[in-house]
């Protein structure tokens, strides 16, 4: 017995299709590839009145495998309609939201019903990946969460309906994909109001089991410009639901400043502005202006990374020729580095690296304003507190990813020796291979990367036996010095087949796991700050 039907089925997939052409195979091909045995799940795709060859495929896939539907109905011009139903017709206990162009992981629906149902969960986030340059969330799947909350986890980093919700939670609550204008940001407004009211939400880690693609033919239902005045009155609509349950202060500002720096400065920034039509750019900025100003507390821009406080300083203050020269030049900003020496020691490596920020004036320079560094702008009337990122450098310092896997152990170390201001110390760090992410000091991730190489002395083996150059990204670095210096002490394998020196036995080719990435500005001496 499930939510008081007769029904045996777990899952429901719901797929709004439209058009959808030979993008829905990959989603097909993954269902019918499914662990979860078919008499277990259905799929019940929502024609919204294509005109192509779709509604013809869906009837033959549903012709030939029991376990999947179809609904048709006239077009609705957005997926809201046909989501919602989707959960009409849906017989699962669980209610599984998949777009026509993307697919699932083989075990996924296995997988994520039997880690939601372990827990008695309301909501269900598998592990996404993202393809065709789509992004994803990162941080939210660093591990398992069997409890997770807007005040414990990064949940607001996955505001897409592409989750496993219980059905009679649904019904419960209501929850349905809001139709009719503004049609904008249903997803948001639907999932965040389901994070508030779940009892439990679960996060699967372990197991990538949604794909996302962003279709070559600009075929994906958001890929075209948006309405300021749409967008923004459906994120006004978000803003009402999280001020409804939660309280004014931290929690509060942090789901806030989740909209400020996506939805809102980060299309006032960079190339997104430069490429921009000039009235469009000038109506986004315009509903920017007026919801920081009405809806945000303080509490929210403070939070911001600093270049993100100052495209929101310049964007509250209306300051339109400034956020297009800020744009500029962050345009050209670019990391660079350089190797200063290094040394070759046993099996030990060791890289001297030069790292900074710089831009096509030159390097992009942090002023002493006693014991505050104060970011050199290309604009002028900007706070010093927003400008303020001596916390941030101070974080910086020289971060340390894995080098070097062993295959023998599987452990993998660096070892990194930070000198700032005259001061020397030593830090270890350990961190599981592939997690080298860090961020620029505007919150961005951008790689830059430089291969190292260095030639062997004498018939010790060099950086490139048995493993490619180690790769070092120059995106996080520490003030200290015209260009800020680290040192890495990287363990190198013997070269395939030569004894270990470390356990005699025939070494087996090893791999780097990951880059280093470094990230600074060049730091004035005292009393420059403008």
């Amino acid at each position: 017995m499930i939510d008081g039907t007769s029904e045996s089925l777990k899952v429901s997939v719901v797929v709004p299709a439209h058009n959808s052409g030979p993008h829905i195979e990959k989603l097909v091909d993954s269902l019918l590839r499914q662990s979860m045995p078919a008499s277990q799940f259905e799929a019940v795709f929502v024609d919204d009145g294509s005109t192509d060859e779709t509604p013809a495929r869906l009837d033959a896939l549903a012709a030939a495998h029991p376990h999947l539907r179809v609904v048709r109905f006239d077009n609705s011009g957005w997926p809201s309609r046909p989501r919602n139903v989707g959960v009409a017709h849906a017989r699962g206990e669980y209610v599984m939201f998949v777009d026509d162009d993307d697919w699932l992981g083989d075990e996924a629906l296995e997988r994520m019903y039997d880690y939601g149902a372990a827990n008695g969960a309301d909501v269900v986030i598998g592990r996404m990946a993202g393809h065709g340059d789509r992004g994803v969330p990162r941080e939210l799947f660093r591990r398992n969460r069997s409890d997770a909350t807007l005040a414990n986890a990064p949940l607001m980093d996955s505001l897409t309906c592409h989750k496993m919700f219980r059905r009679g939670f649904l019904d419960e609550h209501e929850l349905r994909f809001p139709e009719g204008w503004p049609r904008r940001l249903e997803d948001h407004r639907m999932v965040v109001r389901a994070y508030l009211l779940s009892k439990r939400t679960c996060v699967l880690s372990d197991y990538t089991c949604y794909h996302h693609d962003r279709r070559d033919d600009s075929g994906n239902v958001t890929a075209g410009r948006l309405d300021p005045r749409e967008y923004y009155t459906a994120l006004r609509e978000a803003l009402d639901i999280v001020d409804a349950h939660v309280e004014p202060g931290p929690l509060r500002d942090r789901l806030h400043r989740r909209w400020l720096r996506h939805q809102m400065l980060d299309r006032l920034r960079g190339r997104r502005l430069l490429e921009a039509p000039p009235e469009w750019a000038g109506q986004v900025a315009a509903e920017v202006r007026d919801i920081i100003r009405e809806r945000f507390a303080p509490g929210v821009a403070a939070g911001l990374p600093p270049m993100y406080r100052v495209v929101a300083h310049l964007a509250e203050q209306g300051r339109s020729a400034d956020l297009r020269r800020f744009a500029e030049w962050e345009g050209t900003l670019r990391a660079a580095a350089r190797i200063e020496r290094h040394a070759l020691a046993g099996t030990t490596l060791t890289v001297t690296v030069g790292a900074w920020l710089e831009s096509d004036d030159g390097p992009v320079a942090a002023g002493r304003d006693g014991d505050r560094d104060l970011l050199v702008l290309p604009v002028a009337d900007v706070p010093p507190q927003l400008r303020d990122v001596t916390t941030a450098l101070v974080r910086a310092g020289w971060t340390s990813w894995p080098a070097t896997r062993r295959r023998a152990t599987r452990s993998s170390c660096r070892d990194v020796d930070r000198r700032t201001g005259g001061r020397a110390g030593r830090e270890h760090a350990r961190r599981p291979p592939g997690d080298g992410d860090c961020g620029l000091p505007d919150g961005q991730r951008r790689p830059h990367g430089r291969h190292l190489a260095a030639q062997g002395a004498g018939d010790q083996p060099g950086p490139d036996a048995g493993r490619p150059p180690a790769t070092v990204d120059p995106v996080r670095r520490r003030r200290g010095g015209a260009a800020g210096r680290g040192r890495d002490r990287v363990p190198l394998p013997a070269a395939p087949g030569r004894p270990s020196p470390r356990t005699g036995r025939p070494a087996r080719p090893a791999r780097a796991a990951g880059p280093t990435r470094l990230t600074g500005v060049r730091r004035r001496g005292a009393g420059t700050a403008p």
